[in-house]
C-alpha cells in the first residue's frame, strides 16, 4: 500500500509540474491569453476601419454632396459658378553680398 501511495503522490508532482513549469502549461497559455487579446483588439480596429470605408464608398455611389468634396479636395476642382483664385506668397528679397552695403539695384556695369 506504501508503493501504491507513493508512486500515486509521484504522478500528481510529475502533473504538476508539467502544469506549473514546464513550456507547455500556465506560461504558455498566459502567452496565448495575450495574443488573443491582441489580435482582438487589431480585428476590432479593422472592423472599425472597414465600416467607415464601406460608409465612405455607399456616400459615393449614392450622394453627390461626398463625391463632389471628393473633387473638390483630392482633384481641385471647383463649380462651373465658381471662379477660382489662387494666392501667392511673395517672394523673399535676394540676400545682398557678403559685408557689402550695396543697393540690389546697382550692377557691376554701373560702376
Amino acid at each position: 500500500m506504501k508503493w501504491l501511495a507513493a508512486a500515486l503522490a509521484l504522478v500528481v508532482v510529475l502533473l504538476q509540474y508539467r502544469v506549473w513549469i514546464s513550456e507547455d502549461g500556465v506560461r504558455e497559455l498566459d502567452r496565448l491569453e495575450r495574443a488573443v487579446a491582441a489580435q482582438r483588439s487589431q480585428n476590432d480596429q479593422l472592423a472599425e476601419r472597414n465600416r467607415q470605408l464601406a460608409a465612405e464608398v455607399r456616400d459615393l455611389k449614392t450622394g453627390m454632396d461626398a463625391l463632389e468634396e471628393r473633387a473638390r479636395s483630392d482633384l481641385g476642382m471647383i463649380a462651373g459658378n465658381e471662379t477660382f483664385y489662387q494666392v501667392v506668397p511673395p517672394r523673399p528679397l535676394p540676400a545682398g553680398p557678403a559685408g557689402g552695403s550695396q543697393s540690389p539695384t546697382r550692377t557691376a556695369a554701373a560702376r
